[in-house]
């Protein structure tokens, strides 16, 4: 599976020939904590343990980007998306590095 670091997903996204989605893993006080902006992909948040029942949810014609806290959970959902057919990237670090990398403004927690 492909990793992807924060630094480098506007490249990516932009590379894409459909508008890519970040898939935000996370459960639901986590993206209150910290949440990734960008204006190159679709943020869209579904929880880990939900995954499976809202799979129809996904778009499998659209490049995914899964996002965590620091990349262990958004690199088992990509794994399961791409057993299931989708084009995805795990995001290494998660949101974590997207504040050191990216956007110092998103609290790390």
């Amino acid at each position: 599976m492909d990793q992807i670091t924060p630094e480098h997903i506007s490249e990516w996204a932009k590379a894409q020939s459909q508008r890519p989605i970040l898939l935000d893993v996370r459960e639901g006080w986590e993206l209150q904590t910290a949440s990734a902006k960008t204006d190159a992909l679709d943020l869209v948040h579904i929880p880990m343990q939900t995954i499976p029942a809202r799979l129809d949810e996904l778009d499998k014609s659209r490049p995914i980007a899964c996002l965590c806290h620091h990349g262990g959970r958004s690199m088992q959902v990509a794994a399961f998306l791409q057993q299931h057919g989708f084009q995805v990237v795990n995001v290494t670090g998660g949101i974590h590095a997207w504040s050191a990398q990216v956007d110092p403004t998103i609290p790390v927690y």
